[in-house]
């Protein structure tokens, strides 16, 4: 594994505080899955032709801008009154899409830069990582390629970053979407398990890398906190306060939530925000702020669901219908916070 520090000059390294403003005691990070981030332009190496103006969806640039203004307000709404720190995103298509929520939305003053993958999904979506300068420096990144056999179709790659946030602490930032239930969970479920493998053995490998590894990991796993890829082969347990939590070991805080996705009128939760046992203990200097996790959903990220009672995400499709609205998945956030040791 190849770690890149940032150098500035002749070879001096500059504390973090150089580049900070005002510091904050908080440390605020969301994922989300934001359905289908597609820019407008047909790409004739991708499945991606239903996301253009001609396509059976009439993705259209007035559609598109008005996708990119609703993921900004989402970002936005999350943080409150200060910049989140990191923002894990899902299903965004490219660089130029990338460009254009950063630019042409009102993030553009919140001088965010990101970080993506570039892989070989078929409808070529990807994952990409946001991070806000004042609060996290970049000192370097990889995409962690997932194996496919036989007549696999390949899938996205996962995101590893890694950087310096203000406590001077080294945090290792890990963003996934992994293969969907595509023809039905226990035919798809090998193909999760594979990604799963590629995720446990670079965090594990973090423990030989790092004196004192700090592990973040998050994004659309498709599948729940108590399936096998997630409580056997990643050993991602369910996360108590009243336990002392094991420094190497990795906690699901959205164990228990009661979901972030509606399917035919059941709550489940595929979204996830991992952990390991270093970020949960209140004596080091960055640790988790305890009960500050949630599934987020303010009013406007829900409608009423006429289908199944209740209320479910306010979508930008319902199947082909178009809605104008966010995503078919809710946001998790978790704040952070520090302290001066």
């Amino acid at each position: 594994m190849k770690f890149i520090c940032l150098l500035i000059g002749a070879g001096v390294f500059l504390p973090f505080s150089c580049f900070l403003g005002k510091a904050q005691n908080t440390f605020r990070v969301m994922s989300y899955n934001v359905e289908n981030l597609f820019d407008t332009e047909n790409n004739p190496l991708m499945e991606d032709d239903e996301f253009t103006p001609d396509g059976n969806r009439f993705w259209t640039k007035g559609r598109y801008y008005r996708k990119l203004q609703h993921v900004s307000q989402v970002i936005q709404a999350a943080g409150e009154w200060n910049a989140l720190a990191l923002v894990g995103l899902c299903e965004v298509e490219n660089d130029s899409v990338m460009e254009h929520l950063l630019r042409r939305t009102p993030l553009y003053k919140q001088d965010y830069r990101y970080c993506m993958t570039h892989g070989c999904d078929i409808r070529g979506i990807n994952v990409a990582l946001l991070y806000q300068r004042e609060q996290f420096r970049l000192l370097g990144s990889e995409e962690l390629r997932v194996p496919t056999t036989g007549k696999e179709r390949p899938t996205r790659n996962i995101l590893h970053v890694w950087g310096e946030v203000v406590s001077i602490d080294t945090l290792d930032v890990f963003v996934c979407h992994l293969p969907s239930r595509y023809g039905g969970e226990l035919a798809s479920r090998k193909r999760r398990k594979d990604a799963i493998g590629v995720l446990k053995k670079c965090t594990d490998s973090l423990y030989y890398c790092r004196k004192y590894p700090k592990i973040l990991i998050m994004g659309d796993f498709n599948d729940t906190p108590q399936d096998e890829s997630l409580e056997e082969e990643l050993e991602a347990k369910a996360y108590s306060p009243d336990n002392k939590p094991v420094k190497y070991k990795l906690y699901n805080l959205f164990y228990d939530a009661k979901g972030s996705h509606k399917y035919q009128g059941e709550w489940n939760q595929l979204d996830h925000i991992i952990v390991n046992g270093a970020l949960l203990q209140e004596n080091q200097a960055l640790h988790v702020q305890k009960d500050s996790y949630q599934v987020f959903s303010p009013s406007f990220l829900l409608i009423p669901d006429k289908t199944w009672r209740g209320v479910r995400p306010f979508r930008t499709y319902y199947g082909f219908k178009y809605e104008g609205g966010y995503s078919d998945h809710l946001p998790l956030v978790v704040t952070f916070e520090w302290n001066k040791m």
